[in-house]
Order: structure tokens, then sequence, then C-alpha cells
């Protein structure tokens, strides 16, 4: 099991031991394991949170601290998992990075879906740019992946982004770890 202690500083309810966030669980099969069996009191965890005030910068100053304790790049998870999205802004940057035509990007790199429009291309291990833990292109990557997993930063308020986190936290340890603190911090119950 993966887990390690993480310095942490005491925001409004959330109760650390030792000043140390009680624990920080990064083993993925935990993780994928843990988040399938909370997915239920995830999604009632938001609608509990839709219904009271709660403090936004509370929550993003802990999801700071829990990605602060994890490094992305040794986990890789989310290139392995999930499909990224390509905005114009990104296929530019990317053909340019590459020295390629964006036509010829686009054919070589990309496949365009119904549900979500033009995605990076993926093979059975994951995202086409995944090289172990490593992205290839991670200087240049694309906006979606610079703001994963969304927890600090992204549009809008953390509730409204929300309903995103119940299905990330079966795959990212950042958003378990920090949905859990959320949890401490407004004292949800089950």
């Amino acid at each position: 099991m993966h887990e390690f202690l993480v310095p942490f500083t005491h925001f409004g309810g959330f109760q650390p031991i030792g000043g140390t966030l009680k624990r920080v669980i990064t083993d993925l099969v935990q993780i994928r394991m843990l988040g399938e069996k909370k997915r239920g009191e995830n999604e009632r965890f938001r609608r509990h949170l839709k219904s009271r005030d709660h403090s936004d910068r509370i929550l993003r100053k802990l999801a700071e601290r829990v990605e602060d304790a994890i490094d992305c790049t040794a986990c890789a998870n989310c290139c392995r998992v999930a499909t990224v999205k390509l905005s114009e802004r990104d296929i530019e940057r990317l053909s340019g990075s590459m020295r390629l035509k964006r036509s010829q990007f686009l054919k070589q790199y990309t496949t365009e879906t119904e549900d979500e429009g033009v995605v990076l291309q993926r093979t059975e291990a994951g995202c086409t740019f995944l090289d172990g833990n490593t992205c290839l292109i991670y200087e240049d990557r694309p906006d979606i992946c610079q703001r994963f997993p969304h927890m600090v930063r992204g549009e809008g308020s953390i509730l409204s982004r929300m309903w995103e986190f119940a299905d990330r936290a079966c795959y990212c340890p950042i958003v378990y770890n920090s949905l859990e603190a959320f949890k401490e911090e407004t004292k949800f119950r089950a």
C-alpha cells in the first residue's frame, strides 16, 4: 500500500494529525477500488455541497496541498485512462512544435469522435504521446492536460466542476484524496 503523510496546515474544520493530512493514498489499485466503492458517496457529497454554503477558497487550498504532495509525472494514470480533447489552440501549438502541417498533425495524431470532437489518438497503453510515465510533448501539452485534474485550475467554482470528480476519483490520486479532504473539511457524513 502506497500512502504517506503530507505536511498540512489547519483549514477550518479539517482535523490534521500532528500537522499532517491523515494520509494520502497513491496506490492506483487502491484508488480504483476505493473510488468505485465511494462513487455513490461522492455523488451524494456533490449534492450535499450544492445545498450548503461552503468556501471555495478553502476547498482550493485543500486541493492545492494534495496536488503539491503528489507528483503527477510519477503517476501518469490520467494519460492511460482519459481521452484528451483538443482545442484549435492546442492543434496549432502542437503542430507548430512538431514542425508538421496542421493537416498532417491531425491525420497522424488525432481522431474525431461524435461526443468530444478532435481528440488525441490512443494506444493500448493510453495517450499516443505517453512513453512509460513520460509525456513526450509535456512542454507543449494540450490545455486540458495542463489543468488536469481540474481541482485547482479550471473554469468556474470547484462545485461547478464536481460532476467530473466522482469518475476521476477512480483513477486520479489527487482527485480521490482531495474529495476525502473536502468531506473532512465540510464534516460530511456518508
